[in-house]
C-alpha cells in the first residue's frame, strides 16, 4: 500500500511511501485492541481509593438499645453499616490495577489499530516537522494546512522533539509522541494520525512480526 507524502504547508511532495502490509494492512483483531487499551487505562489508575470499614470508624462501641423486646431489628453500636456515618460494607480498598499482557498481543493490537486508520484514510504522512522555536500558532497553522485543524490528532515523530511537543502542549485535541511512546490507546483515540516519513523505519522494526 502506498501513501502520498506531504510537507507542512499541506502540499504534495511528489513522493509516496510504501507501507508494510504485515503492519498497516492486516485484518484488525478487535479483542487485541480491547485488551491493550484496557491495560493502558489500568496502568494509569491510581488505585488509592479507600472507604472506612466498621473497625476503622471513630464511634462509641456502646450498644444503642437492648437486644430484645424493642420490636425492631437488633443493632449494635454506631459503627454498624446500617447507620448513617457507619462503616461501609465491602468498600473500595487501595489496590494495583495493572495486569500483564503478552508482547505479541500488544504488537498485534498496535498493528490492528494502525491498519484501521490506514483503511479509514485517517493517516497523513509528512516529510518532516521542524520548528525553530516553540510556537503554538505555528502548530495550528501546520494542522490547518493538513486540513486537520478541527480533528483530534496524534503526531508521531521519529525522535523526541521538544519544540514540536511544546508547540502542541496547549492544544487539547493534539498529542505528540515518538515511535517508542506509540500505543494502541492513543492510536484509537485519535481521529487522524500524522506520521513523519522517517518514523516508518522504526515502526517497522518495532512492530515487525516476530
Amino acid at each position: 500500500m502506498e501513501l502520498k507524502v506531504y510537507n507542512i504547508n499541506g502540499s504534495e511532495t511528489g513522493r509516496t511511501i510504501n507501507l508494510d502490509d504485515s503492519i498497516f494492512a492486516i485484518e484488525p483483531n478487535q479483542h487485541a485492541i480491547y485488551l491493550d487499551c484496557k491495560q493502558y487505562m489500568a496502568d494509569n489508575r491510581q488505585g488509592t481509593h479507600k472507604a472506612k470499614e466498621r473497625s476503622e470508624n471513630a464511634h462509641s462501641t456502646r450498644k444503642l438499645k437492648r437486644q430484645k423486646g424493642t420490636g425492631g431489628a437488633r443493632s449494635g453500636d454506631l459503627k454498624s453499616p446500617v447507620f448513617v456515618g457507619g462503616g461501609r460494607i465491602f468498600g473500595p480498598q487501595p489496590r494495583d490495577y495493572r495486569f500483564k499482557l503478552n508482547i505479541k498481543v500488544k504488537r498485534l493490537a498496535r498493528r490492528s489499530a494502525l491498519s484501521e486508520k490506514v483503511a479509514a484514510s485517517a493517516m497523513t504522512v509528512v516529510d518532516n516537522i521542524n520548528l525553530e522555536a516553540p510556537k503554538t500558532k505555528k502548530m495550528i497553522e501546520i494542522l490547518n494546512n493538513l486540513k486537520l485543524g478541527d480533528k483530534k490528532s496524534l503526531i508521531v515523530l521519529e525522535n523526541q522533539n521538544n519544540f514540536v511537543s511544546l508547540s502542541a502542549r496547549n492544544l487539547p485535541k493534539v498529542k505528540v509522541v515518538n515511535v517508542s511512546q506509540l500505543n494502541t490507546y492513543d492510536i484509537v483515540n485519535a481521529s487522524n494520525i500524522v506520521v513523519t516519513e522517517a518514523s516508518f523505519d522504526e515502526i517497522n522494526r518495532v512492530l515487525a512480526t516476530k
